[in-house]
């Protein structure tokens, strides 16, 4: 096991701190916190009148368990502004975060929000092995996503230098690879696959580019792709974690030294586990949905938010010698959301709007699947039974047929943001249940798990 001497750390007098250390900042900022929302958010200044708390009353961590807990359904109610603690003049940026129902998921940043985050990344992408110095090639996209700009900052602040590919024109990127020479990449893992690939098809010599370290996320990924991704452009691939209801990519990040787990950055997210059904917090080393707090957000604190996300907390020390707790890779979501591309993405969206057509019955199902590295979506849906006596006419006219099938592709790209290849079925097409409907086939996961998943 290293000495922490022995591991570069952006700021290693917080990354190592002792956790009393810790725990003393963590209620000074918590107590901090509680009073912000208390005085600016009257959303947060009801609940927590009823649940008693004060940021006098909250004298250990414990305490944190008296505070209600908030949900993605809050920030879509208060839609846009209603939990902000600041007013907009003091908003310096605004992300929205991708494939909400109905509005997206707004937060803002003040200057000191843009600060901290910038800090985080800085940590996250030091931890991963990014130096001072480097050329590091961002393929994550750019705009109300928070990825691009997160991991921007981040090694701009590190002393890196940054090349802001974003996202698509992989021959473009490609080029870029070869003839820029970046040590990292940072991206989404099936993009970074699928450069792999579009080397290959392409005969680009390994050689010919220079990157040793990956770092990926925005989407869920195994061990298995990440063996992957190594094997076919021999470098690390490291896992970073974040949403943009606590800032974006940079709540927590794998190190390279130890590769078991990614180091939360305490002092800024709070973390618990809790069991999702019952919400009672669950002991270090048990899996449950992850919960967080933000301990230094000015300007939209959240108190104990609910990702959905299922993973399990750990404190065991770690040979690149930080003592921050350690998050296991997350293992799945608890709602129905699916990601692709980057993207997430609702059913219930999708329905939404096939429903708006008129053209269109209530019978879809969507076919997730992966075409090399990418992701792909489908979506399968039957037209009503008073355009069945014009189905012949519409086999026979395929003019007809794409016309409609490409206004539907063109209402969930602007809706959505996403691709989807759309097929016109005639009614009674697809399968129906007696119990709750299979609206996705996952053709990505094993076939014993698509057979469990539709018993």
């Amino acid at each position: 096991m290293p000495l922490k001497s022995d591991v570069f750390m952006w700021n290693s007098k917080l990354e190592c701190i002792a956790r009393p250390e810790l725990e003393a900042l963590q209620i000074e900022r918590l107590k901090r916190v509680v009073e912000r929302v208390q005085a600016h958010v009257p959303f947060y200044r009801e609940r927590l009148a009823a649940a008693g708390v004060t940021p006098e009353s909250i004298n250990s961590l414990d305490d944190l368990k008296r505070i209600p807990f908030t949900r993605k359904s809050d920030l879509r109610d208060n839609y846009p502004f209603g939990l902000f603690a600041v007013g907009l003049p003091e908003i310096s940026r605004l992300h929205a975060s991708s494939g909400t129902r109905g509005k997206p998921t707004l937060v803002g940043y003040t200057k000191n929000d843009l600060d901290s985050w910038s800090e985080v990344c800085a940590r996250s992408l030091s931890a991963g092995g990014v130096r001072p110095g480097d050329i590091v090639h961002n393929s994550y996209g750019y705009g109300l996503f928070t990825g691009g700009l997160g991991v921007h900052y981040g090694a701009e602040r590190l002393g890196a230098t940054v090349i802001p590919a974003s996202g698509g024109k992989t021959q473009q990127q490609l080029m870029l690879l070869q003839d820029l020479g970046a040590r990292v990449l940072c991206s989404t893992p099936s993009y970074a696959l699928n450069l792999a690939f579009a080397m290959t098809e392409q005969n680009i010599n390994r050689d010919s580019i220079k990157l040793e370290i990956g770092i990926f996320g925005a989407e869920p990924w195994t061990e298995e792709l990440r063996g992957q991704i190594e094997q076919a452009l021999k470098i690390n691939a490291l896992d970073i974690y974040g949403l943009s209801e606590m800032t974006g990519p940079g709540v927590s990040m794998e190190c390279l030294e130890g590769r078991d787990g990614l180091h939360v950055w305490e002092d800024h997210f709070l973390p618990e586990v809790i069991d999702p059904v019952s919400g009672s917090p669950l002991p270090e080393g048990e899996e449950g949905e992850l919960v967080f707090t933000n301990l230094t957000k000015e300007g939209i604190p959240l108190l104990r938010y609910r990702t959905g996300d299922l993973s399990t907390l750990y404190a065991e020390p770690c040979r690149c010698g930080r003592t921050m707790v350690r998050m296991r890779r997350v293992r799945a979501r608890l709602d129905d959301m699916l990601i692709i591309r980057g993207v997430n993405l609702y059913p219930s969206e999708v329905e939404r709007e096939l429903l708006k057509v008129a053209e269109l019955s209530a019978h879809y199902q969507l076919v997730v699947d992966r075409e090399k590295a990418l992701d792909t979506l489908e979506v399968q849906v039957e037209v009503t039974e008073q355009l069945l006596a014009y189905w012949g006419r519409f086999e026979k006219d395929q003019l007809e047929l794409q016309a409609l099938s490409y206004r539907i592709t063109s209402i969930l790209k602007e809706t959505l943001g996403l691709t989807a290849k759309v097929t016109l079925l005639p009614p009674k097409s697809l399968p129906r249940s007696e119990g709750k409907a299979v609206r996705v086939v996952d053709r990505r996961q094993p076939r014993k798990q698509q057979d469990a998943a539709q018993k």
